[in-house]
């Protein structure tokens, strides 16, 4: 499974990004709560240990046990239902073995490796709308069990996930303009029924984080309190920020005026003690992870290896825009985490492993 690699092809500047990004995360974990701080460092040194050694071996083999991946993803997805964890109304954590982590974190990177192994075994059959159909249902069975934890956030970061690995590998404009008909008017026909009072699509609460997001002066004690304070904290940053470990009492940390800051509003935290120049940085950093991953899919050696790299690439995009979207109020409170930067050593320990995927990806790309 270990092959012989040339050092010259290893892929430094994309590990030099990931942990500058996590170090970021680790500095301001440390100053929004800083007995998280040293667990944070652990997963961090957990994470960049799996992520060279996953990067050494042969992905390639380890996608011909896709199939084993999908169940075991199931598996775990199944077991959470059955008896996970509840915390803050939501039943999303396993224990096992006296260790406790969050599958639906896991599930992306399992997705991402089984239908880019699935797609590239049957590419010829992109243009059937039967293989397609059963790629619809293989990704609906993991979508369910996400969304029924409930799991909103993570439910909707996998179908940005499964549309990226579908037009990847190559899925007709034909079935890609006709999706886009029927879904545009979908969405707005299912977020009208949303917004009425006696709807049963969504849950209260996630129905109230909408009317919270178009109505923030009507919900700014209750549900749209914690963005409006994260607007504020943010905008108060100005461009050099309050300072590392500020000890002004009106701070987010300080004041309280943010529960759990150190996870999904981390980025208040950075934009408030770091400025305009700290919360661009994280944005460059990201922006800069995700187009390195997409470099290497244009140079990968098959097509699995291109979707995994931009499966990866668009997971810490599209996950880091939208954390800062409701950080900064542009989108409805999700709670999905920051990549590398949140704290949580799931999300974290998880990414890495999606990057130790992408430095295998370029090690076997095309000379």
């Amino acid at each position: 499974m270990i092959k012989h690699y040339r050092i010259r092809d290893y892929d430094f500047k994309l590990i030099l990004l990931v942990v500058a990004l996590t170090v970021i995360g680790i500095l301001a974990i440390g100053s929004a709560k800083e007995s998280m701080q040293a667990k944070q460092i652990a997963g961090f040194v957990f994470g960049l240990f799996l992520m060279i050694v996953l990067s050494l071996f042969d992905y390639s083999v380890i996608l011909r046990f896709y199939w084993v991946l999908y169940l075991i993803n199931i598996g775990l997805l199944i077991l959470v239902e059955q008896m996970g964890e509840t915390v803050n109304n939501a039943q999303r954590w396993l224990n096992i073995f006296g260790i406790q982590f969050q599958p639906s974190e896991t599930a992306k990177i399992l997705l991402i490796l089984f239908f880019a192994q699935l797609i590239m075994r049957h590419q010829e059959e992109m243009g059937s709308l039967r293989f397609i159909a059963l790629c619809v249902i293989l990704f609906l069975i993991p979508l369910y069990l996400i969304y029924e934890q409930p799991d909103m956030s993570t439910s909707i970061m996998v179908i940005i996930l499964f549309c990226v690995m579908m037009f990847v590998g190559g899925l007709s404009w034909k079935y890609i303009l006709t999706i886009l008909a029927i879904a545009i008017p979908a969405f707005i026909i299912a977020l009208t029924l949303i917004l009425q009072p006696d709807q049963e699509l969504i849950e209260t609460y996630q129905q109230n984080r909408i009317l919270a997001w178009l109505y923030p002066e009507e919900y700014a004690n209750t549900e749209a309190y914690q963005q409006l304070n994260s607007e504020m904290a943010i905008g108060s940053g100005q461009l050099y920020g309050k300072g590392y470990k500020t000890n002004e009492i009106s701070s987010v940390k300080n004041g309280n005026f943010i529960s759990e800051p150190e996870t999904d509003f981390i980025y208040a935290v950075i934009g408030e003690e770091f400025g305009f120049v700290g919360g661009c940085a994280v944005i460059v950093l990201l922006i800069f992870i995700a187009i390195e991953c997409i470099m290497v899919a244009r140079r990968a050696k098959d097509l699995a290896g291109t979707i995994i790299a931009t499966g990866i690439g668009a997971l810490i995009g599209f996950q880091g825009i939208m954390n800062i979207s409701v950080a900064t109020g542009v989108m409805p409170n999700t709670g999905i985490p920051l990549p590398f930067v949140s704290a949580g050593l799931t999300s974290l320990v998880s990414a890495y492993i999606g990057i130790g995927f992408v430095l295998n990806v370029r090690l076997q790309c095309k000379k």
